[in-house]
């Protein structure tokens, strides 16, 4: 089982380097079972591009929501990912609702329809970046993570916004379209331009809108920042980034969009682990 979780951890470290970061501040007996969840994560996030076709990425899908639901077991001890998550869902009480909810959730990044609301996104991004959140909250919080719940969906709500925004150029070349056609709509965008690679004043307001959505959550979630029980408060680490990071993709082209380096990404968060206030700050 360690090899199982030494695996997790390499994966977290190669594949989403924020939260393995954010990790090294929890305590040491929590962190194999964040690196099982984030490395459950890491896999379903890229089941489109592993399965590249709809298909063979719903029976992948499928196959984790068989796993968490306790239905492959014998199939997952081969699986140092599913081997390990299951033993973080029976040691943690993991809520398996909400992970079937984030696997359903991903279906839609195996097909070509767009998002059509803004309310679409924003449940998308709940059911899969805030869900990763409270379950990250809950191992290390237990009992206590009720209060991290709202703060948590705002939080999720904003980090899955900024990273959307970050990856729009990658979505955009394979014909995936995350920004919703209601904003798209509002300012006179073509889905044909985006997948075109075609830039123009009024697709950067609609960016201008998306950016401020993301903000207004990440607003509420620095107003209840105070709340959250010291226990739970590495699972919302990776959070100091966003601002920083709408910042940044604020100046440049969304078919360009500019990364934090990745020291600073860590400073970020280390300066975040020494005073919370500045998570959402």
């Amino acid at each position: 089982m360690q090899d199982a979780f030494a695996h997790c951890a390499e994966l977290v470290r190669a594949a989403d380097r924020d939260r393995f970061v954010s990790s090294l501040f929890a305590p040491a007996e929590h962190r194999a079972a964040l690196h099982a969840l984030h490395a459950f994560n890491v896999e379903v996030a890229r089941v489109r591009e592993v399965a590249r076709e709809a298909l063979p990425g719903e029976i992948r899908l499928q196959w984790w929501r068989e796993v968490v639901n306790g239905e492959r077991a014998e199939e997952a001890t081969a699986n140092p990912v599913a081997s390990a998550l299951l033993t973080a869902i029976e040691g943690h009480r993991l809520a398996v609702p909400v992970l079937t909810a984030l696997l359903d959730a991903r279906r839609f990044d195996l097909y070509g329809e767009p998002m059509a609301r803004l309310a679409d996104l924003e449940a998308y991004a709940s059911k899969t970046s805030s869900a990763l959140i409270a379950l990250a909250a809950h191992i290390l919080a237990g009992a206590e993570v009720e209060a991290t719940e709202a703060v948590g969906t705002s939080a999720g709500i904003a980090y899955a916004i900024a990273g959307l925004i970050r990856a729009f150029p990658l979505h955009a070349a394979r014909r995936q379209l995350f920004v919703p056609l209601e904003l798209l709509e509002r300012h006179g965008v073509e889905p044909q331009d985006i997948f075109a690679g075609q830039s123009s004043k009024n697709l950067r307001a609609v960016f201008t809108d998306l950016q401020d959505v993301a903000r207004r959550h990440l607003l509420t979630a620095h107003q209840q920042i105070a709340t959250l029980p010291d226990p739970a408060l590495p699972a919302f680490l990776p959070i100091a980034l966003v601002r920083p990071s709408l910042d940044r993709l604020a100046r440049r082209d969304p078919f360009a969009p500019a990364e934090l380096s990745p020291w600073w990404r860590q400073w970020l968060i280390w300066r975040a682990a020494r005073n919370p206030a500045r998570i959402a700050g």
